[in-house]
């Protein structure tokens, strides 16, 4: 039995969802889950849909074609349509914080990712021992004012290499060039040490305790041009009190950071993301 994921949006209009489904139950394909959501206020419709098929000779390839001729033009979708038992590879980018990548490389460890993970990428040399510990390949891309453009250049070339077809920022404390963001658009997911927008730069943390602050927040997105300012994929906060020091906050804050960046990514390999004008939708 093989499976698929189907992603669509477009300009909301009658009939779109009878004429997904009865393509799907006239080319024998059973469906196992289907969500939709219409903005009301950009009549825009989003949908996402699985369905599996018995047949051995079902062809995911094949299907797309027969999907775009049908109903693609028709109602001028914008579609993805996915192999639900093909793992998307991930490329990890860190720098020297190693509480996110020991979390990620857990749970990938224990079956909980459906994902494949063909290298990590650092500008620094101390998480190297992380990544030996779990056997994945480790390069090391130095980043300087001078070395900045051949640096990208090696980055696009691993990419490239290995067939990545998203990059998480475990904490990469590197500002990603343009070039990057333009090859893998809302495909690299950053996570953000503040519950966005409140309290950015360097340290949050303490910019939160200087205000007495009463909830601390952590904040997953995608890369865009304008910085920490990508599609919000996931958002968790925690309740703090006078009786907190910075260390405490700083303790909760990454805990926040490693459920939220998980999850983000979970959100993704499941392809339950779709991002239209700067926003995202979830599915369940």
């Amino acid at each position: 039995m093989q499976k698929i994921t189907l992603l669509i949006n477009c300009k909301d209009q009658p009939n779109i969802i009878a004429s997904v489904t009865n393509f799907m139950a006239t080319n024998d394909g059973n469906i196992v889950y289907i969500d939709q959501y219409v903005d009301r206020e950009q009549h825009i419709f989003f949908m996402r849909l699985e369905c599996e098929f018995i047949s051995n000779s079902f062809s995911v390839e094949a299907f797309k074609e027969l999907f775009k001729n049908s109903l693609v033009e028709k109602f001028k979708l914008k579609w993805r349509m996915y192999a639900a038992e093909k793992k998307p590879k991930m490329a990890l980018f860190v720098s020297k914080y190693d509480h996110c990548l020991y979390d990620i490389l857990g749970r990938y460890n224990s079956g909980e990712l459906f994902l494949e993970i063909p290298f990590i990428l650092s500008n620094h040399l101390d998480l190297k021992p992380i990544a030996d510990s779990f056997n994945i390949p480790f390069y090391h891309v130095p980043v300087t004012k001078a070395t900045k453009h051949e640096a990208e250049q090696k980055q696009l070339e691993l990419l490239a290499e290995h067939n990545i077809d998203f990059i998480v920022l475990a904490r990469y404390m590197q500002i990603v060039s343009q070039t990057l963001i333009d090859k893998y658009p809302n495909k690299i997911i950053n996570i953000h040490h503040s519950f966005l927008p409140a309290f950015v730069g360097a340290k949050p943390y303490h910019s939160a305790y200087k205000r007495g602050v009463k909830i601390i927040g952590s904040t997953s997105h995608y890369i865009t041009e304008e910085l920490d300012a990508g599609p919000i994929i996931e958002q968790k906060v925690a309740q703090i009190s006078h009786n907190n020091s910075i260390k405490d906050l700083i303790a909760k804050g990454r805990d926040l950071e490693k459920i939220v960046l998980s999850n983000a990514i979970k959100l993704h390999t499941m392809r339950k993301v779709m991002v239209y004008n700067n926003k995202t939708i979830i599915f369940s």
